[in-house]
């Protein structure tokens, strides 16, 4: 298993702050590492760095880790054009582009900036044509494309990518829709703070895609994005988990037991050493081949420190 780390973009993110996160992750030797695609979350507006301009950024002050969206809304901007700037940002970087796109959630971001917010199942029909319309624009060639909402007539956008590439990400767990579009076209699937037993049978449903598509269930990597309320001893995970429910302006009410309580059940992970160690076990068993940490102390560089030092060696053969 692989530990990597996911940065909230919208939550405090300035470029001093990108810069250091990303000296960071590569010195610690992470082989991920992902930010969110948001223009803010929740009631309060903060420093917020645009998506692709910061990944571009990372292109050139990183070397060898895997970086990109998780995820983009297929909601906010052309296929066309994510399309485009994926492709020169995995040349840029040398192939190590990851392009994690989803169906969307956060009316009220939408709304604010006048972005049309379709329902459910109409967010889950453009997710499907912008990844085929994607995947064909990247191909040799003029391309062209006819669906439903998103077209191409002749274009052949170049510089192309290396064949294979980018690398493609579905984020999402829809059992009918999702997870089948997961099996039809992604490189990989990424959920986000799931339990051992739900996990298990979302991946049953994937694998039943994956043989009804004719495809090696096996071909697919699978990543988790989760909270960790970790650290090296009883009070440093008591600092994180008053620091979680701050930044996700939640659980105020509660006790700090019953807290990492309610964060267990949501899937999130939590406690010192030995028990995240335990906790990721039971992930690999079911299938889990990442962990992606949500980053939220960017002034604070302990918790990735500790995941670098105590968890990836202790995992790493799972």
């Amino acid at each position: 298993m692989d530990i990597g780390l996911m940065v909230e973009g919208q939550d405090g993110l300035t470029w001093e702050r990108w810069l250091h996160i990303l000296a960071l992750a590569e010195r610690l030797g992470f082989p991920t590492l992902f930010r969110s695609d948001h223009y803010f979350t929740g009631g309060v507006q903060k420093d917020s760095l645009d998506t692709y301009t910061s990944l571009a950024v990372a292109a050139r002050e990183t070397t060898r880790m895997r970086f990109g969206p998780l995820v983009s809304p297929v909601t906010f901007r052309p296929p066309a054009e994510v399309g485009r700037m994926a492709a020169q940002i995995d040349l840029l970087s040398g192939g190590r582009f990851v392009l994690g796109v989803g169906n969307g959630w956060n009316e009220p971001e939408h709304r604010a900036y006048g972005i049309p917010f379709p329902p459910p199942g109409e967010r889950t029909a453009r997710l499907r044509e912008a990844v085929e319309l994607m995947r064909t624009m990247w191909g040799p060639g003029p391309a062209s494309y006819s669906g439903h909402y998103y077209t191409l007539e002749d274009a052949d956008p170049l510089p192309k990518p290396a064949e294979g590439r980018p690398w493609l990400l579905v984020g999402g767990s829809g059992p009918k829709r999702t997870l089948r579009l997961v099996a039809e076209q992604a490189d990989e699937w990424n959920s986000i703070s799931t339990t051992p037993e739900a996990y298990a049978e979302k991946n049953s449903v994937l694998s039943g895609h994956c043989d009804a598509v004719g495809r090696d269930p096996g071909s697919i990597k699978r990543t988790m994005m989760t909270f960790g309320l970790v650290g090296p001893d009883q009070k440093a995970v008591a600092r994180a988990t008053e620091l979680a429910a701050r930044v996700m302006n939640r659980d105020s009410h509660l006790s700090l037991s019953e807290r990492q309580q309610q964060s267990r059940e949501r899937g999130h992970l939590v406690g010192t050493t030995e028990e995240i160690v335990e906790q990721l076990g039971r992930l690999a068993e079911v299938g889990v081949n990442e962990v992606q940490f949500q980053h939220f102390d960017f002034d604070d560089d302990a918790i990735p420190e500790f995941l670098a030092a105590e968890i990836t060696p202790r995992v790493r053969d799972f």
